[in-house]
């Protein structure tokens, strides 16, 4: 049976070799990067190794420190950066910058400057180039970390704690690989404030940037290659401070703060970190909806930090100190009146543990207001009942209290929300169906006398049993995973099936990015496009012609949130799911061009798909006028017929036809991304990736013959023969042109075979 298996393995290996040679799907081309500027750096005395105290003294004129102020002034951040530019480019983590926060640099002079622009930024690579609007600034030397030795001496600055120009010598550990990202293992202490500072080769080169700290022990860090930060200096996006600043603001139109902390929004979840300013640190911010008449319901799902912090949902609000609120607090559920604005004036109604509460996980916390009482439900179980009078009407919304850190999505307020568990009787019916698998906590101590008599048959028969479970649990997820692939892509086949001009593009884009992400809600992307195509409008005139709202969709998208083209990273599979190119600013010209389309469709702008082979552009198609072409990968540069013919030829080698900017139909552009995500999954050799891909271009088009030959290779090669079987008759049925039918005849015979 194993040499069976064996040797159908081989063979399947074969088919897909000899079918697949080559990428499924050519993806867009990059341009040639530019050479990184060199000159203006710090003189080093000789090109021999230099002490410790040489390079400190030397280097410690370059390192910047940055700080980070909150809304109310005070500082939230502290890290280190250093000048790679004389005119004051400086090199730093992202995180050390935060995300819509005023940044200081202080340099070794003591002179302060407000950061100007946010010049480049990689949020894969926790990398950021800001610059200051100064001269003449010592700046390091970039070396070559692909040439690092393990056991090489470094040296890293930094200001940990606040402790200005502090230095720390070691050696290069090794590279690891964390997270996805190639980083320089170190035996050097780093601590709070070192991030972003410069570790240092013995001839006072920049080999990498200090990131982060082991948690389990002291002297162990890892810094970020410098050569990844070369190739963001080759491609900045800049985003200008004043925009920077404004990125993840609230909407003014949805939501109204109060009493400080930072709360912030992003592809529809919320989030608040700071202490607010009144007792307590309470801070809460109301929303702008109408409120039903009672009854109604209020509620939000949640996840806390800390489970000792409190964030939850407010109601009955005036809109100063009073309102009620229900909320966890300390892994407990309170419900709570406040009538002022100190701990004297707030009545504690309900306070109580409930199991119904996940600490550490999201929780869905719900309020039905009616005429005489108050049910506060905590996944979907009712935890409080009050009859409490004090308040009867305001606006509801958000609180978080002390120095909580809280995550908000999905709030809703209507007269009646649905529940958000599952049905008892269909979760019965599942658990059936997949069998019961007993999780139990730490084995009692009956149970362990019972065995212990028979310990050697015991080990055998438990241990059989836990490998049977490993076994079954492997299988479960793989069920799940099916499943939601299943229903993922029968809802995008659902929604390309409309007429052409009501395909929601967007919402088939986010569900193609949905077949690797089960927690992803299109749902909250839609809302952040709505919401980032009303802040285009609100700056356009009444009457603004097309060309203004083209402008203006330009300078949205390009100058002022810094969307732009991936050219460090290209082939990553981040820049093909438009949900994370919406939140990273980052993408392939597809994936930008179906937001652009998007933004443009909801500001009064036909914006059409044209399908260049290697790079994917748009054409504006205005009322009146002639058209013209647009490439979102390149900062939404208009091109001429002439410049997208040198295009083409520089990609492909082709002559541009008529046929090559014909309009792309909303299928044709989910089929194309599809087939991206299938060419990068073969070159991971990721055949269930690839399948899961190819299985949505079939679905989408079920005349799709050669991606049903490669979906019927891969089906097989992953022991589902009678899937397999199902395309192989379908070909020879349909017998369709391009198919080489020997071949599929060959498969066929051997999926006939006894295994």
């Amino acid at each position: 049976m194993g040499m069976r298996k064996r040797v159908a393995c081989c063979c399947c290996w074969f088919l897909l070799g000899t079918l697949l040679t080559g990428p499924l799907f050519s993806a867009e081309e990059t341009e040639t990067a530019k050479p990184i500027a060199a000159d203006s750096m710090i003189s080093l005395p000789s090109e021999s190794p230099l002490t410790v105290q040489q390079l400190a003294k030397i280097a410690e004129e370059a390192v910047v420190e940055i700080t980070v102020t909150g809304r109310r002034g005070d500082r939230v951040g502290l890290g280190t950066g250093f000048v790679i530019e004389p005119d004051g480019l400086i090199a730093t983590n992202l995180h050390v910058i935060a995300e819509a926060r005023p940044i200081t640099v202080k340099t070794s002079q003591g002179d302060s400057y407000p950061a100007d622009v946010v010049h480049a930024s990689d949020r894969k690579l926790d990398l950021a180039l800001i610059k200051i609007k100064a001269e003449n600034l010592p700046a390091l030397p970039l070396g070559d970390s692909d040439s690092v030795e393990n056991g090489q001496p470094v040296i890293a600055l930094g200001n940990p704690y606040g402790l200005n120009n502090s230095v720390v010598s070691g050696v290069i550990s090794g590279t690891r690989e964390i997270d996805g990202r190639n980083m320089l293992q170190l035996a050097i202490p780093i601590e709070t404030g070192n991030s972003g500072g410069p570790l240092l080769d013995m001839r006072g080169r920049v080999l990498g940037l200090l990131t982060m700290k082991a948690q389990y022990t002291a002297n162990l860090g890892f810094a970020m290659p410098v050569n990844a930060l070369k190739k963001l200096i080759e491609t900045p996006n800049p985003v200008p401070i004043a925009r920077w600043l404004t990125i993840g603001a609230l909407d003014p139109q949805e939501w109204t703060p109060h009493l400080g902390a930072t709360w912030r929004q992003r592809s529809g979840r919320m989030t608040v970190e700071g202490t607010g300013s009144g007792f307590g640190g309470r801070s809460f911010v109301l929303s702008t909806v109408e409120v039903p008449k009672l009854p109604y319901e209020v509620a939000v799902t949640l996840r806390l930090d800390d489970e000792s912090g409190a964030a939850g949902l407010v109601f009955h609000s005036d809109g100063n100190d009073r309102h009620y609120g229900f909320y966890p607090s300390g892994a407990r559920m309170r419900l709570t009146r406040f009538d002022g604005p100190d701990v004297l004036s707030w009545t504690i109604l309900k306070h109580q543990y409930t199991p119904n509460y996940r600490a550490g996980d999201w929780n869905n916390i719900k309020v039905r207001i009616e005429e005489k009482r108050i049910l506060c439900y905590v996944n979907d179980e009712l935890v409080f009942e009050s009859e409490d009078r004090g308040m009867t009407s305001g606006q509801v919304g958000l609180a978080k209290f002390r120095d909580t850190e809280a995550v908000f999505k999905n709030f809703q307020v209507a007269k009646s929300i649905p529940k958000t568990s599952i049905d008892p009787a269909v979760a019965s019916r599942i658990e059936g169906v997949v069998g019961e698998i007993a999780t139990t906590g730490p084995p009692s101590k009956p149970l362990v006398e019972t065995l212990l008599p028979d310990s050697p048959a015991s080990l055998t028969v438990l241990r059989s049993r836990a490998a049977k479970l490993e076994k079954q649990a492997a299988q479960l997820r793989k069920l799940a995973d099916e499943i939601h692939q299943n229903a993922t892509v029968a809802e995008l086949v659902k929604t390309l099936t409309a007429d052409e001009e009501q395909i929601d593009l967007l919402q088939a884009a986010l569900l193609v990015a949905k077949l690797d992400n089960d927690e992803l809600d299109p749902a909250l992307y839609q809302k952040e496009i709505n919401r980032m195509a009303r802040g285009i409008q609100q700056e356009l005139p009444d009457d603004a012609s097309e060309n203004d709202k083209l402008a203006a969709l330009n300078s949205a998208m390009f100058a002022d949130l810094g969307y732009h083209g991936s050219r460090t990273n290209y082939y990553h599979k981040s820049n093909s799911y438009l949900n994370e190119v919406i939140d990273d600013r980052e993408g392939l010209p597809i994936s930008l061009s179906v937001l652009y389309m998007e933004l443009a469709r909801r500001v009064g702008l036909n914006v059409v798909g044209v399908g260049l082979p290697g790079h994917f552009i748009v054409r504006h198609e205005p009322q009146e006028g002639d058209s013209q072409l647009i490439d979102p990968f390149d900062g939404g540069k208009f091109l001429s017929r002439e410049s997208a013919a040198m295009m083409l030829q520089a990609n492909r080698g082709i002559p541009l036809t008529d046929e090559h900017l014909k309009t792309a139909t909303k299928r044709d552009i989910v089929i194309r991304m599809l087939s991206n995500l299938l060419g990068l999954a073969q070159e991971e050799q990721d055949p269930e990736g690839m399948l899961r891909y190819v299985t949505a271009i079939v679905e989408v088009d079920n005349q799709a013959a050669q991606s049903r030959w490669i979906r019927a290779v891969l089906r097989f090669q992953t022991e589902r023969r009678a899937a397999a079987a199902e395309d192989a008759d379908w070909l020879l049925e349909h017998r369709p042109e391009g198919i080489n039918l020997q071949r599929v005849e060959e498969l066929r015979g051997i999926l006939d075979r006894p295994r």
